[in-house]
């Protein structure tokens, strides 16, 4: 049972890098471009968040047979905090200002629940406090795609909700769900299960309008693929409308 365990947690780990990185696409355009254009920093900001409290959660101190769980979300806070300093050297000034307090926010939020955690609270209690944060940005992140969703219903195109990234979103669910329930760890599995059930969900739109693929290039403010709050998974559509963005000058 630990072998297997330690397994899925390894599986888990090499999809949630992929999804990390899928977003290198889009600040690879915007390095390019020197210019963030129509793309948000929100998505970015936030999944930092979700892997700070996730990785602290893993930590041994804190909840017992987790340290996979810390290692990819450390690495993930990493390489989402390089995105945001990108964001923030090519914003508008406007937006730069935004997401600066954003980020100030985030790290307070985090520094904040890790303090409590480790000087207020002990034992059980501890990995409670840190579970519930951790689960509910975890969430948070993981609903962020019925955005998307939404969006391949009113047009019947899969046109902006790529095969593999949807592929690897049911995948890391998948995989940290079975991690969460061969440990016992509801923190770890019930947020990755709900990712699992909507990763599950885009494969079965997929396959209902795959062969719909010319939907409509032009899209609104109020349809940016970067609606709502996100995970690694609004980090993907992300990159997917860096994809389908004409290209800069």
């Amino acid at each position: 049972m630990d072998v297997l365990h330690f397994l899925f947690g390894i599986f888990g780990n090499a999809t949630a890098l992929f999804l990390f990185l899928a977003p290198s696409i889009t600040f690879g355009r915007i390095i390019k471009c020197k210019s963030t254009e129509q793309f948000s920093g929100l998505p970015y900001v936030m999944t930092m968040l979700n892997c700070l409290l996730s990785a602290w959660y893993g930590l041994p101190f804190v909840s017992s047979h987790n340290i996979l769980v810390s290692t990819i979300n450390g690495t993930g806070a990493v390489i989402e905090f390089i995105y945001v300093l990108i964001f923030i050297l090519y914003a508008p000034k406007r937006e730069k200002g935004k997401i600066l307090g954003l980020l100030t926010l985030v790290l307070t939020v985090f520094f904040t629940v890790a303090l409590v955690s480790l000087f207020a609270l002990h034992g059980k209690t501890r990995k409670l406090f840190c579970g519930f944060a951790a689960t509910i940005f975890s969430i948070i992140m993981y609903g962020s795609p019925l955005s998307i969703m939404k969006l391949v219903i009113q047009t019947k195109s899969v046109e902006f909700m790529p095969f593999f990234l949807s592929l690897f979103v049911f995948l890391c669910g998948t995989s940290w769900f079975i991690f969460g329930l061969l440990g016992h760890d509801p923190f770890v599995a019930v947020p990755n299960g709900f990712g699992c059930g909507l990763g599950a969900l885009q494969l079965i739109l997929y396959a209902i309008y795959r062969n719909n693929k010319g939907g409509p290039k032009k899209t609104s403010s109020d349809d940016s693929l970067e609606m709502g709050v996100g995970n690694n998974q609004l980090d993907m559509h992300a990159s997917q409308n860096g994809l389908t963005s004409k290209t800069c000058a």
